[in-house]
């Protein structure tokens, strides 16, 4: 009998705080204690700027909780503790996923990642949007509703795509904004590509429980004139329910990050479909994920019987295949908390991470030759970089799009007193039939463009500044480097070496011009130098840079260190990182500078 009361009494509790935490250790030992006592299941996230969290429990343990918090500290008498009734957890499976069969109390930097690379400035969260109570916010729509459609008014959701499947506002006369971004620390970059429709705007924000537009709404009123008006559903979606149980202007269910999956009002219309075959479903309950980026999908029962293979509606836009020689990724036989990582949030999934090449992402990163290299030769000069960045990279090569002529170089001797000029013979090029093409970004303006059937005999000794003087073609290489982010895009990033770092220089100085066509978040310049063009003089580039180059005594004969020191000063600093090395003209391989590079390229995983 008692146990049918205590399930009978079983709760979940969400909430979080922003503030600032004088004593992380102690308020650590605090929830350790107090946690472990009354038995509660979940999630705890501490940082110096605050908590976030998601837990579970006896009803009565849950409200004992809060107590003792408001007790511990006056920082908690204003937070607003979400408590509802539910069921236990009744399907193991996703309680594990959840995280509700143990309790896992960590210490991180961020509560909420709004961004997966380096922001120029975070955002102030002081300076977060205005709060609005669930009747206030209904009571704007309804005025906005009964206004004509050009009410200034528009509603942002803040949520993952596969959250929005089930359930989003919906108001007549108001244009709902859904950036369908895979994760939270998407949503930045949505932001600065959509300006123009935020702009000068009355913007109203929603998620869950509140915490995700804390930081988003701050970000956008950080952008300055015409972002001001800016308000927040003040206990998210959660609250708008509790004040209008019919769901109001919400249809559908509301997605949930506990054991519950969704919780609906009591007229939830499913508006979610299923993957494959489009009929109605909203069922989150089978945990099914996209074969690729591990995005949840809805798959109704039948389907799931058929098929083991899914691809998101994301992958699928970006030319993803939809059949079969794909990896079919079974249930993760990981603990949950080995499955645990540092940025969490109680609104955010739990995504599957690791060396598992079944489950962890790669980055992409198109690599761009030097002069008069190809793409086959570029691939094996990096095959050691590759080979050390393996298990969180895949390097696509490409050629440039000038062909060169091939150049042959007579040997030179230097004359002396008892020897006017050597006699020694040169030996001649080797056959044409063994040796690839070579290819340039850049060309001298007096380059014909014709590449030649024969060798060329050199005008001249090797001249280590000759790349001042190959400053043509840029256009040619841009649209023949569109094509290339065209048809085997999506790239994460850009690696360049020497003149190809001079080119992605050039493409990071356009990176805001060239949103749509070829999206990427960083580069990598390495040996890099800057082109004298208008692009490259208009202010720092903010495109987030690693700069790798020989210091002073690094003999790179090639490319000064001054010249890739200034290059490395035109990006904004506080997104951008150099390695320095002594190894010449290459990439370094060795420590510490792989150990700098990888440190780099993982705040983009």
């Amino acid at each position: 009998m008692s146990e049918d009361k205590d399930r009978e009494q079983y709760g979940v509790l969400l909430y979080y705080n922003y503030a600032e935490i004088p004593d992380l250790n102690h308020l650590l030992t605090f929830y350790n204690s107090n946690c472990s006592s009354l038995n509660l299941r979940g999630r705890v996230r501490l940082s110096t700027h605050g908590v976030n969290v998601t837990v579970g429990g006896n009803l009565s343990s849950l409200e004992s909780h809060i107590e003792a918090l408001k007790a511990y500290n006056s920082l908690f008498h204003r937070t607003d503790f979400k408590l509802a009734t539910c069921h236990h957890p009744l399907n193991d499976k996703v309680a594990r996923e959840c995280g509700f069969t143990s309790l896992s109390i960590r210490i991180v930097d961020e509560l909420v990642t709004l961004s997966s690379h380096p922001l120029l400035k975070a955002p102030d969260i002081s300076n977060a949007g205005m709060h609005l109570s669930a009747l206030d916010f209904h009571s704007s729509l309804h005025n906005a509703y009964k206004e004509s459609p050009e009410n200034g008014l528009v509603l942002l959701d803040a949520r993952n795509l596969y959250e929005t499947r089930i359930g989003k506002f919906h108001v007549p006369n108001v244009e709902t904004l859904d950036p369908q971004v895979r994760q939270y620390s998407d949503l930045s970059s949505w932001i600065d590509d959509n300006g123009d429709r935020l702009k000068g705007k009355n913007i109203f924000m929603y998620c869950t429980g509140g915490i995700r537009c804390e930081m988003a709404s701050a970000y956008i009123k950080s952008k300055g004139a015409g972002f001001e008006n800016v308000f927040q559903l003040f206990g998210g979606i959660q609250r708008y329910l509790e004040q209008f149980p019919d769901g109001g202007f919400f249809k559908g269910k509301n997605f949930v990050f506990d054991h519950r999956i969704s919780v609906g009002s009591s007229d939830a219309n499913i508006i979610g479909t299923c993957l494959m075959c489009q009929c109605s479903f909203d069922d989150y309950t089978s945990r099914c994920r996209c074969t690729y980026c591990r995005m949840l999908v809805l798959v109704c029962r039948s389907c799931e019987s058929e098929s083991t293979v899914y691809v998101c509606e994301l992958c699928q836009k970006q030319g993803k295949p939809e059949s079969a020689q794909l990896i079919e990724i079974g249930e993760s036989k990981t603990s949950s908390s080995d499955a645990e990582f540092n940025n969490f949030s109680s609104d955010l999934p739990r995504v599957p991470r690791g060396d598992d090449p079944r489950t962890s992402r790669k980055l992409r990163i198109l690599c761009l030759h030097g002069f008069r290299q190809n793409a086959s030769s570029f691939k094996g000069r990096t095959a050691s970089l590759a080979k050390k960045l393996k298990k969180i990279t895949e390097f696509v090569f490409v050629d440039a799009p000038h062909e060169l002529p091939f150049i042959y170089q007579t040997p030179m001797f230097e004359s002396n007193e008892n020897c006017a000029s050597s006699s020694l013979p040169s030996s001649p090029p080797p056959p044409l039939e063994n040796c690839k093409k070579k290819f340039a970004w850049f060309v001298a303006p007096n380059f014909d463009g014709s590449s030649g059937v024969d060798w060329k005999v050199a005008d001249g000794p090797f001249d280590p500044l000759q790349y001042q003087q190959q400053t043509v073609g840029y256009d040619i290489s841009l649209s023949h480097l569109k094509n290339v982010f065209s048809q085997e895009g999506p790239f994460d990033g850009i690696l360049g070496f020497s003149q190809g770092a001079a080119m992605a220089a050039l493409i990071s100085a356009l990176q805001e011009e060239l949103k749509g066509e070829m999206d990427f978040k960083f580069v990598v310049l390495c040996s890099g130098f800057a082109l004298r063009m208008k692009a490259m003089e208009r202010g720092p580039i903010k495109c987030p840079s690693l700069h790798i180059f020989g210091n002073e005594h690094g003999k790179d004969r090639q490319i000064a260190n001054q010249t890739s020191k200034e290059l490395a000063s035109l990006y904004e600093g506080d997104c951008s990182a150099i390695v320095e090395h002594d190894n010449g003209h290459i990439i370094p391989t060795r420590s510490p500078y792989i150990d700098e590079i990888k440190n780099f390229l993982n705040r983009f995983l």
